[in-house]
């Protein structure tokens, strides 16, 4: 799904890209049906924070970051309306990390299901370090105490065929996924990099991503490395998280294909 866009500088997505050139790039979420139930991975934007006036001059007042909106409603449930699935059918969701642009929609999932995330993304969200909000961390978006969090350490499971990889370096405690599909739809897999790769040229020339908290560009390089090894082994396409042109072309061919699924016409 696609539940936004950011109008922003390069180099956030790549380390040293001109201050000059800018990308409008989609904003990711990804609809798992696991055995049990939906899974949501990542949950776009909080839509108050930017159409409220005064909370926009607060939390989106760097003019070198524009949120775009999708429509004028709520941007995760007008998405999920699009696929004829509604917020409670969502079992459980996972985080790839605390941002703005992936954490925005979890309030509403607060005191419903289990929310996944790595230990360390949330100690550093709620740790009272200083510096959270500068980084597009807003603790508005989930300081809830209802919310029923379920913390990994390090890789893990998070529902059958959907592990998490710690990939640190972006934040904290970020984390991308592997996604195995079952036979009964083709098989095969994804592994979705979301912000440890922005872009094809993060993965294809082994760039370090621009946007990074506590982490040298080193770090970043060092994940993108893992993730190709991963796909590699299994043989699995590696998806950026926010690649202009790489992700609306995978949400077309998983509509056609989950499309055709539906039919009974298995690929």
């Amino acid at each position: 799904m696609t539940l936004g866009w950011e109008d922003l500088p390069k180099s956030v997505s790549v380390d040293g890209a001109p201050e000059s050139e800018r990308l409008v790039e989609p904003v990711p979420g990804v609809l798992l049906l696991c055995d049990g139930g939906w899974l949501l991975l990542d949950t776009g934007f909080n839509p108050a924070l930017i159409r409220d006036p005064a909370l926009k001059r607060r939390f989106h007042g760097d003019p070198l970051f524009r949120p775009v909106l999708p429509g004028p409603g709520e941007p995760l449930e007008e998405a999920l309306d699009q696929a004829g699935i509604s917020v409670d059918d969502i079992v459980e969701v996972a985080l790839s990390h605390l941002h703005n642009d992936h954490a925005g929609g979890v309030r509403h999932f607060a005191g419903k299901v289990p929310v996944h995330a790595q230990r360390a993304e949330l100690e550093y969200g709620l740790g009272g370090h200083p510096d959270p909000e500068t980084h597009a961390i807003f603790r508005v978006d989930f300081d809830d105490p209802t919310i029923d969090w379920r913390l990994g350490e390090g890789d893990c499971d998070i529902a059958p065929g959907v592990a998490a990889v710690l990939t640190a370096g972006h934040t904290p405690g970020h984390q991308s996924f592997v996604v195995d599909l079952d036979e009964s739809v083709g098989g095969g897999g994804l592994v979705f990099a979301f912000d440890a790769a922005d872009l094809t040229e993060n993965i294809e020339q082994e760039l370090a991503v621009g946007g990074r908290i506590n982490a040298g560009p080193e770090q970043t390089i060092e994940a993108i490395r893992r993730l190709k090894s991963i796909a590699t082994a299994k043989g699995y396409p590696l998806i950026p998280g926010h690649d202009p042109v790489a992700w609306p072309a995978l949400t077309e061919q998983m509509a056609a294909r989950f499309a055709e699924t539906a039919a009974g016409d298995r690929p």
